[in-house]
């Protein structure tokens, strides 16, 4: 994702971790791990979603997992080297 004029890279990176949240949250077994793992309830997750570091571990859960990885990418069109960025942007641990 190129950046736009004014944006910094970290205001891509959060917009980055918000598509993953929604791919996340469109696959109700990934989406049940996560909020297992992270112990986040399914009725304050709009409100982490406002936390970068919460967005950080939204892109580790990502990231760990090359197949998840491939389709977020395949999902957002957000090529992996863009993913693996946003996630170190705001604070995440790439995994290679």
């Amino acid at each position: 994702m190129a950046e736009k004029p004014g944006r910094t890279s970290a205001e891509v990176a959060e917009i980055v971790a918000i598509r993953a949240l929604a791919f996340l949250a469109g696959d109700p077994e990934r989406l049940g791990q996560f909020l297992s793992e992270s112990g986040i309830g399914p009725q304050t997750l709009r409100t982490a979603a406002t936390d970068p570091r919460f967005l950080a571990g939204v892109l580790d859960f990502i990231v760990r997992d090359d197949a998840t990885v491939k389709a977020f990418s395949d999902f957002s069109q957000f090529p992996p080297p863009t993913i693996a960025a946003a996630c170190e942007a705001l604070g995440g641990n790439v995994h290679g």
